[in-house]
């Protein structure tokens, strides 16, 4: 499998391609050409013109979750009358706000109901040959996951918003899983162990995205999340866009990372 990067915070120099704080990212498997998350804005439209990538050959949409660095370039991709499979979860719709500022999706349920064909699930579901949708996380550990991001509109209330809609993709290939996630709300530890539990394999060689560890300072969830991950030792071990630098640089000091930008091929 090929994984593209069209969109991350970070870029390379003298490389020209575009960043922005938000995360989208392109698949390829066999005949599959998925495309999960799209940014902030069209950003990853121009990302992937550069790269030699045609977004009107796509096989399927993923949505990582509802929050607007993921899904502000919905309007952006080239219109399929409604024949491109949408898969996220049920609760991606959902109006959000933090501080008072909305945060949520720029689309509507039924605007996007006029642009694809919406799978909405809480349980796996098979896109390729090798890769999974994963449905709804369960939040089993004791350390992640543990505060709201702002709130979340549910049944005529504001209410602190868990994230319940985060999910990830996973890839089964020969020597392992690779695990690809947006922001990992639900927490990068919970959506391994699931992946494993899904697809039956324990082995873990890529992991790709963002971790939702941000802080200046090695916070508990932090370190417990480095010494699980370390234990894994992945061989593509790439944090991207809501990983921070010092999250990184405790990772990379225990588990050698990958350094991830916009423009980037990884192979697995």
């Amino acid at each position: 499998m090929k994984i593209a990067v069209l969109c991350d915070n970070n870029t390379r120099i003298d490389a020209y391609y575009l960043g922005e704080p938000g995360v989208s990212f392109y698949m390829e498997d066999g005949d599959a050409r998925i495309l999960m998350d799209t940014g902030y804005s069209d950003v990853y439209v121009k990302n992937a013109g550069k790269m030699g990538i045609d977004l009107t050959k796509l096989t399927a949409l993923v949505l990582s979750h509802g929050h607007q660095d993921h899904t502000g370039g919905l309007a952006d991709l080239p219109d399929f009358s409604g024949e491109l499979p949408l898969y996220a979860h049920p609760e991606v719709f959902a109006p959000r706000r933090f501080q008072g500022e909305s945060i949520g999706m720029p689309m509507t349920k039924a605007e996007a109901e006029e642009r694809f064909s919406l799978r909405l699930h809480r349980k796996p579901v098979q896109l390729s040959e090798h890769i999974t949708f994963l449905g709804e996380i369960p939040r089993r550990n004791d350390f992640e996951s543990q505060r709201p991001l702002g709130e979340r509109w549910s049944q005529e209330e504001w209410v602190p918003d868990f994230v319940p809609d985060d999910t990830a993709l996973v890839y089964r290939g020969e020597e392992g899983l690779t695990v690809i996630t947006g922001c990992s709300h639900s927490g990068i530890v919970n959506i391994i162990d699931y992946a494993r539990e899904v697809c039956g394999d324990d082995q873990i060689c890529g992991i790709v995205g963002g971790f939702h560890m941000l802080s200046r300072h090695a916070t508990p969830k932090m370190q417990r999340t480095v010494a699980y991950l370390e234990k894994l030792h992945p061989a593509h071990l790439c944090p991207c866009h809501c990983t921070g630098f010092y999250a990184r640089a405790m990772l990379h000091a225990r588990t050698p990372i990958v350094d991830t930008c916009a423009g980037d091929w990884i192979e697995v």
